[in-house]
């Protein structure tokens, strides 16, 4: 058991999908790494749970799509190792109106990074997955190669075996209520609420919806990242169609563009059942969550209906899964030295905004990299910098 006072070389603080990454790519590495998380380890607490994540290369901003490239071949990578599958491949199509700003900037990003795709009108899209989606006429779809689903609690456990592999310290219902400064030798020590203290040389931080709280208390950075609780919704197949949207065939991840956002994934975790659901939620406080009772449905249910062809029963989600979002105010992620007395001593990563999952492999790899040298090769971080809220609060400017 780890005790008051054991020593290591990087203390990662929160085990969630982002934490376990971290530490293992610290741990491969060769330092002596402490992962330390407030609940029990594959909790259903936060945003690292659930059956099903998609990994999409289409992004309006296009700073996004190096990470998402570079997270394909790290999942394959650890998926060696660990040997079992945590990655489903399948391609992307989004959807949405002609004009629409979000999609042209896809579209655009798709262009500069050279990906093929197909651009697609209401005929096409029809006859290119036999009629089991329906646009609108006044819609367009943006076809690629880049899609997949994510099983995101199996991802967690791959993660956290691998780091425990390379010789991680893995430590559970370990609360984490301060981190201070050790002025005589250096490094922090990270105190827990159970009384147990541990001194690293640096630290990470990647608490998900508590990084808000966390870092207020540790440095008195307000970090404008709110806590949504959003719901996942599964839809019933109509019988005889369930082989059509299943995954392993030619049914994609998918994007719906405009007000709301809505997404889904083919049949995977769940025999007959499809995942569709509204990107966004109910701001809350963490540790107060309402649980429900979830979302507004009307628009859901009404898109279920007209856009998958009336071959799935849009009446209500036969079953629903809750889940925690960090939103930013402009989306984007935030990873950066906390700065200040720590300097590049703590590091840390937040806000991904109900999409960072597929990323994580590299953000764990950014974030070991900005740890363990105070640089991170290979990616430009300035989008995620906390500096960005100072200079303007809604963070990155954007023109759609």
């Amino acid at each position: 058991m780890a005790f008051s006072g054991e020593e290591f070389d990087v203390i990662v603080v929160g085990a969630g999908v982002m934490g376990s990454s971290t530490a293992y790519q610290v741990a491969k590495r060769g330092h002596k790494t402490l992962l330390l998380e407030q609940f029990d380890f594959l909790h259903h607490r936060g945003s690292s749970h659930g059956e099903s994540r998609t990994i999409r290369a289409t992004y309006p901003e296009d700073y996004y799509y190096p990470m998402v490239i570079e997270s394909y071949k790290l999942w394959d990578e650890a998926e060696s190792q660990i040997g079992y599958k945590v990655y489903f491949k399948a391609r992307q199509f989004d959807m949405g109106l002609s004009d629409d700003k979000l999609l042209r900037a896809v579209i655009s990003t798709c262009q500069k990074h050279s990906v093929p795709y197909e651009i697609l009108d209401r005929n096409q899209v029809a006859a290119k997955f036999s009629g089991r989606f329906d646009i609108p006429e006044n819609w367009v779809g943006v076809f690629t190669e880049y899609g997949g689903v994510i099983k995101p609690t199996k991802a967690v456990s791959m993660f956290q075996t691998l780091a425990l592999q390379k010789g991680a310290v893995l430590r559970d219902y370990m609360e984490v209520v301060d981190i201070k400064r050790d002025s005589v030798k250096g490094g922090v020590w990270v105190y827990t609420s159970n009384g147990v203290k541990f001194w690293g040389k640096k630290c990470v931080v990647t608490v998900g919806a508590w990084m808000t709280k966390l870092v207020k208390t540790v440095s008195g950075i307000e970090l404008p990242i709110q806590p949504l609780e959003t719901m996942v919704c599964y839809w019933k197949i109509k019988e005889g169609h369930e082989a059509k949207y299943a995954i392993g065939g030619d049914f994609p991840t998918f994007a719906s563009y405009g007000e709301p956002y809505i997404y889904g994934t083919p049949s995977l975790e769940f025999p007959g059942l499809i995942k569709v659901a509204v990107h966004g939620g109910y701001p809350c406080d963490p540790d107060k969550r309402p649980w429900g009772p979830g979302m507004a449905l009307g628009s859901l249910k009404q898109w279920v209906e007209e856009r998958l062809s009336s071959l799935v029963d849009s009446g209500a989600p036969v079953a629903t899964q809750l889940c925690m979002y960090s939103m930013t105010p402009d989306e984007d992620f935030v990873i950066d030295f906390l700065g200040g007395e720590f300097g590049k001593d703590v590091v840390i990563g937040g806000g991904f905004s109900g999409h960072g999952f597929k990323m994580s492999p590299v953000v764990g790899r950014i974030l070991a990299d900005l740890v363990l040298s105070g640089e991170a090769k290979g990616v430009e971080l300035k989008h995620f910098r906390i500096g960005r809220f100072e200079e303007n609060p809604k963070g990155n400017v954007k023109d759609f």
